[in-house]
């Protein structure tokens, strides 16, 4: 445990570099600093040095006349060279500001950015780094993009996680000079696909302004997800097409603008956790320089950092002034840049106390919730990091989602045949209530998905059995092993037909998993279309045409399936329950009994599924049957090799049956409305989705089946 750093900022509105009054006032909270110096940067890098003056809260202020937006800057901060307290200062180093709005650029790796020499992780290292680092930039205020018309719940949303340049990079008809970029991001053709497929809200990879690691520049590539930040509330410089002085703000906003006008959300993924700093061994460009017992967390010698993220360091929100920090980035961005929510990476980082303990009654938690500007904000967390008890699925409570790895991990044991029995199955169909339904929750909390951005795609998912990150130069030791994927008999991609015909027809049944569970589904952008990485399942650091879509190869089968299924559920209400969804049987306006529920579980035999069926763990199908007074569906999902002889269940569940949509191919399923009890044959690894004619009257209802109406808990 260390000592709080004090004093804390009075205020912290004023931190950063505030355009007022004919200048600009500059303001960093040091509060251990001997003397902190303002560097201002002219284009050809000259310096010229203010002196500022320190407040009794340990902020220390300058203002300058004459100076305006896009003016270029950094800070130099003196003070003692002792890392037995938590203390590396070293004035050499020219930091950047933590509320900076905007920064140039990248490092220069072979420059002097080390606080240290070569020699020693303890000894400072006097050469001046003012070359080889980026730089702060001046930012005026400048009014908020366009809000969404009608904003979405989370419940309502489907969610599409993107990377800024990836998405477009290769998109043919967007143009070639905005390709990669936010301005790519916003051009019209880029989200006419969004609107097309039945996205509503999309998740960017990180956009704070991020650096590379040291490491992976010495290999020749560079850190291409972003999970590396070095600015709270700067949007990456590098995804602007028209410049890094502050350009880089306008066209994030216009971007943000272009989304909501087409009814899109925007969330980010935000890196709070850790900064591009690393470990005390790595650069010192900002936080280090500027305090380093106060942003990170230290091991009990207060000379090493204690590392919960497997990155280096780990931000210390124990301590008052790093915690305002994270909230005022947060409301910055909500206020000042537009976007509708944030997805925290390694968010239990983020409630660990003094005693790098987890708390989730931690006081950031308790202050979102009770921010006005935070009320209706959507937040998502990645719901553990490395660290002892860092696993917290299921424990965020109201108001959060969380990453819903075990929906992600059965999807795919399922269909590739891993897996014994459906009970599983029907619990995370049902927003993983075994996880989720609790404490005042809802169905929105468990955030679906199948893949994201670190694994394989969904096309690699059924094309691979093992890793292929050769192309990350770390002799494929990088990356998880458990890919629970199923390459359907052959290695890499294949030009057998059989072979392909197989793997596409799971893909579309992993999708179709995805879309029809309760929840909010998460869709990796290219899913919808068959991308591939080739086999490469962490191609973080890949800024290349491994990570970018591919809009020529395309799986049309898996697109328009995609396409079929988000128009369903936008359709209908009932595909996308906000409340857990419990076995009772529904009344009539008049309050009659109608004889059905709002779920129930069904055999191939058209009855509901018996205690042994539910126990039978050769079992490979069931029947998921959601009803409201006016509507329901039957969902069959079947993953035996086999066809299926299904007997459509008769009244008071049906009056007549019609295949909406299904993952197999044409002519397998019939076309024509069907009577209760009709036998159908379902092709084998399939999922069919079936809108059933329901009486929204009791007049012929008929008592509810008390047979085992509930799977059991998995």
């Amino acid at each position: 445990m260390k000592a709080p750093v004090q004093p804390s900022p009075a205020d912290t509105s004023v931190l950063g570099a505030r355009v007022v009054d004919g200048g600009t006032r500059f303001s960093l909270w040091a509060p251990r600093a001997t003397r902190v110096e303002l560097a201002l940067v002219a284009r050809d890098r000259r310096q010229t040095n203010h002196e500022m003056d320190r407040q009794e809260d340990g902020v220390w202020t300058v203002f300058v006349h004459g100076v305006g937006a896009q003016q270029r800057y950094g800070f130099r901060v003196h003070g003692p060279w002792d890392p037995g307290t938590g203390q590396r200062f070293n004035p050499a180093k020219l930091l950047i500001d933590p509320y900076a709005r905007a920064i140039t650029s990248g490092v220069d790796y072979s420059g002097p950015i080390f606080d240290h020499t070569a020699e020693s992780n303890f000894q400072p290292d006097p050469t001046d780094s003012f070359a080889a680092v980026p730089l702060s930039v001046v930012v005026a205020d400048s009014p908020r993009p366009t809000p969404l018309a009608n904003p979405l719940s989370l419940s309502d949303m489907v969610i599409y996680e993107t990377h800024v340049k990836g998405y477009t990079r290769l998109h043919p008809q967007v143009p070639e000079h905005l390709r990669g970029t936010y301005a790519g991001m916003a051009y019209h053709s880029a989200i006419e696909h969004l609107v097309a497929i039945g996205v509503n809200a999309v998740e960017f990879l990180p956009t704070h302004h991020f650096v590379s690691e040291p490491f992976v520049v010495g290999r020749g590539l560079s850190n291409y997800w972003g999970y590396n930040s070095l600015g709270f509330f700067a949007p990456h410089g590098a995804y602007s097409s028209s410049g890094t002085t502050g350009e880089q703000v306008t066209e994030f906003k216009q971007m943000v603008s272009s989304l909501h006008e087409a009814g899109i959300a925007v969330i980010l993924d935000v890196v709070y956790n850790h900064t591009g700093e690393g470990g005390h061994d790595g650069p010192t460009l900002s936080f280090r320089g500027i305090d380093h017992g106060a942003y990170y967390r230290l091991t009990d010698d207060q000379r090493n950092d204690y590392d919960v993220t497997g990155c280096g360091n780990a931000v210390d929100t124990s301590d008052d002034a790093v915690l305002r920090l994270v909230m005022d980035s947060l409301r910055y961005w909500v206020t000042d840049m537009g976007v509708d929510g944030f997805r925290f990476d390694l968010a239990t980082t983020l409630i660990r106390d003094q005693f790098h303990h987890v708390d989730q009654f931690h006081r950031l938690k308790q202050l979102i919730a009770e921010d006005p500007i935070l009320t209706d904000v959507v937040m998502i967390a990645e719901p553990w990091d490395l660290g002892p008890y860092g696993y917290q699925v299921g424990r965020w409570g109201p108001g959060w989602g969380e990453w819903n790895d075990r929906f992600r991990g059965f999807a795919r044991d399922f269909w590739r045949g891993a897996v014994g029995g459906v009970q599983e199955l029907a619990t995370r169909m049902c927003a993983s209530s075994d996880i989720f339904d609790h404490s005042g929750r809802d169905s929105s909390a468990s955030i679906n998905f199948v893949t994201a951005h670190d694994g394989f795609t969904m096309r690699d998912l059924v094309t691979y059995d093992l890793k292929h990150n050769e192309a990350n130069n770390e002799r494929n030791r990088d990356g998880t092993d458990d890919n629970r994927s199923w390459n359907h008999g052959y290695e890499g991609e294949t030009e057998d037909a059989l072979v392909q015909a197989a793997r596409r027809r799971t893909a579309r049944n992993l999708m179709a998993t995805l879309l029809l569970a309760a929840g909010v589904p998460m869709i990796t952008a290219g899913d919808e279309m068959g991308r591939t990485q080739g086999g490469n399942n962490n191609a973080y650091c890949q800024d290349s045409p491994v990570s970018w879509i591919n809009w020529t190869d395309q799986w049309e089968d898996q697109a328009e399936l995609t396409s079929a299924l988000l128009r369903l559920r936008a359709d209908h209400p009932i595909l996308r329950p906000r409340a857990f969804r419990h076995h009772g049987e529904l009344t009539d306006a008049a309050g009659q009994r109608l004889g059905r529920s709002a779920i129930a579980w069904f055999c191939e035999s058209g009855t509901e599924m018996s205690v042994e069926q539910w126990h039978d763990m050769g079992r490979r199908s069931v029947c998921l049957y959601v009803s409201d007074v006016a509507e329901a569906f039957l969902i069959v999902l079947h993953g035996g090799a086999d066809p299926l002889a299904l007997t459509l269940p008769g009244a008071p569940w049906a009056t007549s049956y019609q295949v909406a949509v299904h993952t197999g191919t044409a002519g397998e399923l019939p076309t024509k409305p069907l009577r209760p009890g009709t036998q159908i044959e379902v092709p084998g690894r399939t999922v069919v989705v079936l809108q059933v004619s329901v009486r929204a009257t009791a007049a012929t209802a008929l008592p509810l089946s008390p047979e085992s109406p509930e799977p059991p808990t998995a």
